[in-house]
């Protein structure tokens, strides 16, 4: 019997980049399907985060994501420019953001129309992998969708059409994520028990084979 998991995902989430490949991975080897469900970033959702968080906790998080993906052999930087527009210096979150509503509705489409997984893996190894400054410019996105078996622009009229409904799938995101039991990405979720953090994976592999799940044959 195949099973089912949640997968609650940003595309500013570092850790969210360094979790993929292992996740792709297990829907390799396991009789597994992964359904991707996007959400916004935390700071969009809460733009106070980061002002509420402790002062240390940004570099912290710099040097955490660097060794993490030295230690799994993942190339990572951090994005020019931030998915999330910030200022670095007041932590404000500006209302008007050019890229990342258009980057988790294109995330929702693509896990509609495709293989979700894919599209993630290679949109977010674009922005975060640090050999492209300047993601969002020429050709990049399209070639990054193409790799992953997606037609950019059919993608984007979706989404530049539907634009409040797919808005609504996203909030929808959230609020499963949340009752799930976190707010934090990436999360996995299975039986709506969440397992939070790119160091939960095997976490939420162990679970499942507890409840059955099977190698591929």
């Amino acid at each position: 019997m195949t099973h089912s998991v949640d997968l609650f995902w940003s595309f500013r989430s570092p850790y969210s980049y360094l979790a993929i490949r292992r996740i792709i991975e297990l829907t390799k080897e396991y009789d597994l399907n992964v359904n991707v469900r996007p959400v916004y970033p935390i700071a969009v959702r809460n733009p106070q985060f980061f002002k509420d968080i402790h002062p240390l906790w940004i570099d912290y998080l710099m040097t955490d994501i660097q060794r993490v993906g030295d230690m799994n052999n993942i190339p990572i930087s951090w994005p020019r420019p931030d998915p999330v527009k910030m200022n670095r210096q007041t932590k404000e979150i500006p209302l008007e953001q050019p890229y990342i509503h258009r980057l988790t509705h294109l995330g929702v489409a693509a896990a509609e129309t495709g293989d979700g997984l894919a599209f993630l893996d290679k949109i977010s190894s674009l922005i975060w992998n640090g050999e492209v400054r300047g993601w969002h410019e020429g050709d990049h996105l399209y070639k990054a969708a193409a790799a992953a078996g997606f037609d950019l622009a059919m993608l984007d009229d979706m989404i530049t059409e539907r634009f409040d409904e797919y808005a609504a799938k996203v909030n929808a995101n959230q609020e499963a994520l949340e009752k799930a039991g976190h707010w934090g990405v990436p999360t996995l979720s299975y039986k709506n028990e969440a397992f939070f953090g790119q160091d939960r994976v095997d976490v939420c592999l162990w679970r499942m084979k507890q409840d059955g799940l099977q190698e591929r044959s």
